[in-house]
């Protein structure tokens, strides 16, 4: 596969200093729309991202009610935070395949399994995350 060069035949990364903007704190924040304007997309349009979103809460209230340590606290949110990454990167993923090879192929196929592998990855450890905290609790309040 070949990649479409600059005129000069390579491609810049990097704008020259002389189109560069300045720093601005107000265009800064300005760009936090479009991470908002995404993640409103997710919560609007992908299934997946919303089922992940509803565990995450349930087990936040859960976190809540047996008061569990700081340290438990700080496992459970990066567990939820890695799952509900990695479904925007596999939508972001299916996305730019489906633009790209809007019919049946092969490799856009394997590519997407590939991308649905991680998010099954980071589903199994964010759960046994959370059964390694919540369980012992469940378990006293069942009185097992």
């Amino acid at each position: 596969m070949s990649w479409p060069n600059h005129a000069s035949g390579a491609i810049k990364l990097k704008p020259d200093k002389s189109q560069q903007q300045k720093f601005s704190i107000k265009k800064r924040l300005g760009s936090f729309r479009f991470a908002f304007n995404g993640l409103r997309h997710a919560l609007l349009h992908e299934h997946n991202f919303r089922i992940h979103l509803l565990a995450g809460v349930l087990v936040v209230i859960a976190g809540f009610y047996f008061r569990i340590t700081k340290t438990e606290w700080i496992a459970l949110i990066f567990a939820i935070g890695f799952v509900l990454v990695t479904e925007l990167l596999n939508t972001t993923i299916e996305l730019i395949a489906d633009f790209i090879s809007p019919g049946e192929n092969k490799i856009i196929g394997r590519i997407k399994d590939i991308a649905a592998g991680a998010v099954l990855i980071a589903v199994l450890a964010a759960v046994a995350v959370g059964l390694i905290i919540l369980l012992p609790y469940l378990c006293a309040l069942l009185r097992l």
